[in-house]
């Protein structure tokens, strides 16, 4: 199967610019040097393996199905690998946690995507495609909490927060607030405390915000968002360190951005930001 011109393009014109189509990672482009789908090493052979979380959440996957193609990272999967030359019924779906997906080592999956931020940190254990999405970091409590009505980050130096371990919005409790964050294992565990009012807030990416707020937390509430310190909280797909698939990856990313693609699934399946103003300092 002939791969689309968009990702032609994209590889053409960072060649010849000399620079790696892999804008996110050291590693090689495939074996061959051809993003031809025949060409491609994958886990298995003549199917694309994909990985998400499990359970994976609204707005990124609908109904924990990511086969269906619904939710953000469930279209950019499809999305991605129709820019590789898979069709739906070559992609395969596994699943994986957050926290084995970020360590070194062989994987089970071709890429993987559950909100990863792309860090230095993480970049020495994994490679990462081009980013897919930029978001804040943003704080979920409900009406009549000890922060509700708070508009500045000085009025939240009292706070009991939490955040899921490992994630950037963990990072942002204590680099960002300056606060110690209450960990939990993954946002379930984190709404269950915030529902049973353990905390006063829980951290997490602005689109799960919205969700969460609106649908799993009464009365939920989004205190403000954090600053994005100029880029934000840039996504990525994840794939095995040193993988041969990074670049072709990476380009077909860059090709969903080029086309168009990727803002119209943007637009179809995350919020705005509306009603969530950022935090004051």
């Amino acid at each position: 199967m002939k791969v689309r011109n968009g990702l032609v393009i994209a590889l053409t014109v960072a060649f010849a610019f000399g620079i790696s189509a892999c804008s996110s990672s050291d590693s090689t482009e495939s074996a061959s040097g051809s993003c031809e789908k025949a060409d491609l090493v994958t886990v298995a052979d003549g199917v694309l393996t994909i990985a998400t979380g499990e359970p994976a959440y609204y707005p990124w996957v609908i109904d924990d199905a990511p086969e269906s193609g619904e939710g953000f990272e469930a279209a950019v999967a499809y999305a991605v690998a129709t820019q590789l030359g898979f069709s739906n019924d070559e992609v395969k779906w596994v699943r994986t946690t957050f926290d084995s997906a970020v360590t070194p080592g062989e994987k089970n999956f071709d890429f993987n995507l559950q909100q990863f931020s792309i860090t230095e940190e993480r970049k020495a254990a994994v490679d990462f495609s081009s980013p897919y999405y930029t978001a804040p970091q943003a704080i979920v409590s409900f009406k009549g909490s000890k922060i509700d009505g708070k508009s500045s980050i000085a009025d939240l130096k009292d706070a009991k927060l939490g955040a899921a371990v490992g994630t950037t919005s963990l990072d942002a409790i204590e680099s960002q607030l300056g606060l110690k964050a209450s960990v939990f294992n993954d946002n379930a565990a984190g709404v269950s405390a915030l529902k049973n009012q353990q905390i006063d807030g829980l951290v997490v990416d602005l689109p799960t915000a919205f969700y969460l707020a609106g649908v799993e937390v009464e009365n939920g509430i989004i205190v403000g968002q954090l600053s994005a310190s100029g880029t934000g909280d840039q996504f990525g797909l994840l794939l095995t360190k040193g993988s041969a698939l990074t670049s072709c990856v990476s380009a077909a990313v860059d090709a969903i951005t080029a086309d168009g693609t990727l803002a119209s699934i943007t637009d179809t399946w995350l919020a705005t930001n509306t009603g969530s103003p950022v935090l004051k300092p």
